[in-house]
């Protein structure tokens, strides 16, 4: 049995040229509008005016009624990361690259807790993720559809918007002192 020990390795999609000659068209790319496994749908607006203006009726896919769970943790470290080297780990559009017109941007970035950008439709938001804005490059090909809405939520969130979905930190103080005060009730009676 010759094949068994001295095999010839075949790579099946290796070369197309053999599929090519038979009609067969295989260029190992997904179906067009095919969404990976766990991943969301891609943001269909296009990149032009009238696309950013649609953009503010758009509603955060993992916030209202979804049963999905923003993790905020997890979104503060994409910000910081991706956003907080421009707009500041506080949000003030006072990064490392501005540095209060010290650093090598020769604009200051947007100060996410103006009360313009606190009015901002989350839509829009994302949309200047997806496609960027002014000096702001896209943010499509370093972060997907879900960590962008999971960064946007994270900015929402921290302007004081109320946004449901996410799990807020609860304040233990105030449950020690509610349970406190009950258990001192139930003796006093």
């Amino acid at each position: 049995m010759p094949d068994m020990s001295y095999s010839r390795a075949y790579e099946t999609y290796a070369s197309t040229e053999g599929l090519d000659k038979e009609g067969v068209n295989y260029n190992s790319r997904p179906v067009a509008g095919t969404v990976a496994r766990g991943d969301m749908p891609a943001y269909a607006l296009p990149n032009d005016s009238t696309g950013y203006a649609q953009s503010a009726a758009v509603k955060n896919p993992l916030t209202g009624d979804s049963t999905a769970k923003i993790d905020l943790k997890e979104s503060e470290r994409l910000y910081l990361i991706y956003c907080g080297i421009c707009h500041g780990p506080k949000l003030d559009g006072n990064g490392p690259l501005w540095n209060d017109g010290k650093g090598p941007f020769p604009a200051a970035p947007k100060n996410f807790m103006d009360p313009t950008m606190k009015a901002m439709p989350e839509g829009t938001m994302f949309h200047s993720a997806t496609y960027g804005k002014g000096q702001m490059g896209s943010y499509a090909s370093q972060l997907n559809t879900k960590q962008r809405w999971m960064v946007i939520a994270y900015i929402k969130s921290k302007q004081g918007a109320t946004t449901a979905g996410t799990t807020p930190a609860a304040d233990s103080t105030k449950t020690m002192m509610t349970a406190v005060k009950d258990t001192t009730a139930k003796k006093t009676k």
